[in-house]
């Protein structure tokens, strides 16, 4: 299993509209950045990952799983670019912000510290396992696998 980060503007698509989702999930559309499809293509379904609002927040705000692997985006006319399906698995009781991140000296690898504009990344287990105990979860509730 693998770990990921998905943001969002909470204006355009919130961790909300995102549970309002329920199982069957959501595209991951609209990603027009070559290194982040790329990324998506390396995910599995069970794979799990960050909700984080951009711009209005800057903070991680919930859990989300990968429901399904890359496709063709259904929102690209040019047929080369492509996303994955998730689904909400878990609001963070407390969300942690990137400013809390970034005083994380165990987190100054992560590349939301190193290169926050990218919508779509990795992340190492031991940053999931820690940006989840900030914000209040224990990672082995949400962990999967």
């Amino acid at each position: 299993m693998r770990y990921w980060l998905f943001k969002s503007e909470p204006f355009k698509w919130s961790f909300e509209a995102q549970k309002d989702k329920g199982d069957a999930g959501q595209e991951w559309d609209g990603v027009r950045n070559y290194q982040a499809r790329n990324f998506m293509r390396e995910m599995a379904v069970g794979d799990r990952g960050f909700f984080y609002h951009s711009n209005e927040g800057k903070e991680v705000v919930g859990i989300v799983e990968v429901v399904a692997e890359a496709h063709p985006d259904s929102t690209d006319g040019t047929g080369k670019w492509e996303c994955v399906d998730i689904k909400a698995v878990k609001d963070l009781p407390r969300p942690v912000t990137l400013d809390e991140v970034k005083a994380e000296p165990r987190l100054k690898d992560m590349v939301l510290v190193n290169n926050s504009r990218l919508s779509v990344q990795p992340v190492e287990e031991s940053e999931f396992r820690l940006v989840c105990e900030l914000g209040g979860l224990d990672p082995k509730d949400v962990m999967g696998g």
